[in-house]
């Protein structure tokens, strides 16, 4: 081996500050300084020592090694041989591990992997684990295959990390022998490994592979879990259709692999999301022909696909059903739904009709239910009902509690579409004495209300408070209250507006300063905004009509 291969190997540990502690030695003075004898200076009398006597403390230092003090490798011309002990190059490597130098760790086990020594395995499973997480995948699989002949078992946490990325790669050939690795090193798979490579199959389009390669996974003793047998079967309903994915229940079953409810309220769902009903109908059918109990996930999730498409006969269906099963009454998740429903679609009194059917079953609204009814009635213009509504959540009787944020914007924002300014501001202050903060949008709500009722002046004073507490305001906002002003003749205060507006890096439009130079016209000042119209053309903030 010539003289700049074995340097070169040398160099593989990556020692820190060493080369300044190097020197020219008498090696016969110290055994404990470590020789580097090269061919070319073998005729030589003197040799290349590393002298590690007074420097290896600085050493341990820099890397934090609290175990026996390394040696440094020593070669000569007819190869390296390594000087250090297995246990101190592990405490390197150790060092090298805990302060990330991942590179010189793969280096050092390499080395020692030629020298027959035995890595450190829960130092070589972190490097593994360390390498996976930056892409360096092929490094990992090395790492770990020295591991594994060194008669290490790697996790299956490790094991899966590489597998993932061998499988976000595409790589799925490789993926495949390392799990045949693992489970020779003695080494389980989980519901992660399995997961990860039925979802690579699918992506490559290979979704009878991935329904084959269960089947073997489970005549070769895996446990059925139930977790991939929902996964698979999912995929197979979302790349192959309902049917195919009813036929891979009945043909796992032969192989012991049985679905839960779980299985099928994973199937529900997916085709209640797609609105492929018919395949819903197929796999509510597999449900009842197996003597499986649908439960209340499955009734909810029935209930959002056909509140979302208007079918409330089936909708009473359903409740109905849901009331005369014991085990699967209406929940307050099952009302919420019906009441959220029938507000977007404009049935509110329907919806109000379910708030009381929950009193009286004795099922607790809680603060969606409120705040969606409340939203509702708030943009029907039924603001009386609402504030009557808010009174009870305040009092805090026995099916009520506290309102929140949402609960008082959604009131606030139904009185200032009224004009009924007063009761907003009232409202506003028993928000705040409530300890509940208003936000930008309680403070845009009542901008646009006090814009509305004419009430500019009050207008600009919000904003000027909004904008003092640093919230983000919307140039539309801005605009709606500068050209009040204007209308009003209060020129003063709409440019006070504008200098606000330009401070918090909102840059005024056209209509903003066309509207102060009609104002200034409409005040008598014909000239003043004739010349104002000038200049702000002049400045490109204007544009010639």
């Amino acid at each position: 081996m010539t003289s700049s291969s074995l340097l070169l190997e040398a160099h593989f540990l990556h020692i820190p500050n060493l080369s300044p502690k190097v020197r020219l030695v008498n090696c016969s003075d110290s055994k404990k300084e470590t020789v580097l004898k090269c061919g070319a200076l073998q005729s030589s009398s003197t040799s290349l020592c590393i002298e590690p006597v007074d420097h290896l403390s600085e050493l341990h230092h820099h890397y934090g090694a609290t175990k026996a003090k390394p040696r440094m490798v020593a070669f000569s011309s007819d190869g390296p041989i390594t000087d250090n002990k297995q246990d101190a190059n592990n405490d390197i490597l150790h060092s090298l591990c805990s302060y990330g130098k991942l590179t010189d760790a793969c280096k050092l086990v390499e080395v020692m992997a030629r020298h027959n020594q035995v890595p450190h395995f829960p130092s070589c499973t972190n490097l593994v684990r360390g390498l996976a997480r930056i892409d360096q995948t092929d490094k990992a699989m090395s790492i770990l295959k020295i591991m594994v002949m060194s008669g290490g078992v790697p996790d299956t946490i490790t094991y899966n990390m590489v597998i993932g990325n061998l499988c976000k790669r595409g790589d799925l050939q490789s993926a495949l022998v390392l799990l045949e690795d693992m489970s020779s090193s003695g080494t389980s798979p989980d519901v992660i490994t399995y997961n990860t490579l039925i979802r690579c199959m699918f992506d490559d389009g290979n979704a009878e592979d991935a329904i084959e390669f269960w089947k073997h996974q489970l005549r070769s003793g895996c446990p059925p879990y139930m977790i991939t047998f929902t996964v698979l079967v999912e995929l197979v309903c979302r790349y192959c259709g309902g049917a195919r994915a009813m036929e891979v229940l009945e043909d796992m079953a032969v192989e012991g692999c049985y679905p839960d409810i779980v299985t099928y309220n994973s199937l529900v769902n997916y085709n209640c999301r797609r609105g492929t009903l018919e395949d819903v109908a197929l796999v509510i059918k597999h449900i009842v022909s197996h003597g499986v109990e649908l439960n209340t996930v499955t009734y909810n999730t029935l209930l959002h696909s056909l509140c979302s498409r208007g079918y409330w006969d089936e909708v009473d269906e359903i409740m109905s059903i849901m009331r005369e099963t014991s085990s699967c009454s209406p929940t307050v998740i099952t009302y919420n739904i019906l009441i959220n429903g029938l507000c977007k679609a404009g049935l509110l009194s329907r919806a109000i009709d379910f708030y009381y059917q929950m009193v009286e079953q004795e099922c607790s609204p809680d603060i969606v239910t409120y705040n969606t009814i409340l939203g509702a009635m708030s943009k029907e213009g039924m603001v009386s009902e609402a504030i009557v509504l808010l009174g009870l959540l305040r009092k805090k009787t026995r099916w009520c509690c506290s309102p929140g944020l949402i609960t008082y914007n959604s009131v606030i924002d139904g009185l200032a579409r009224k004009g009924m300014m007063e009761k907003a501001l009232e409202l506003y202050n028993q928000m705040v004495e409530a300890g509940v903060s208003p936000d930008d949008i309680t403070r845009r709500s009542l901008i646009y209300g006090f814009c509305r009722a004419n009430l500019v002046e009050e207008a600009s004073q919000v904003l000027k408070e909004t904008s003092n507490r640093g919230n983000g305001i919307r140039g539309s906002t801005y605009r709606l209250v500068i050209q009040g002003l204007c209308k009003k003749g209060e020129m003063e205060m709409a440019v006070q507006v504008v200098e606000i507006m330009l401070t918090s890096g909102c840059k005024p439009d056209e209509s903003i300063y066309a509207a102060i130079v009609r104002g200034v016209e409409e005040m008598g000042m014909g000239s003043e905004a004739g010349e104002l119209r000038k200049k702000l053309r002049e400045w490109k903030l204007l544009r010639e009509t």
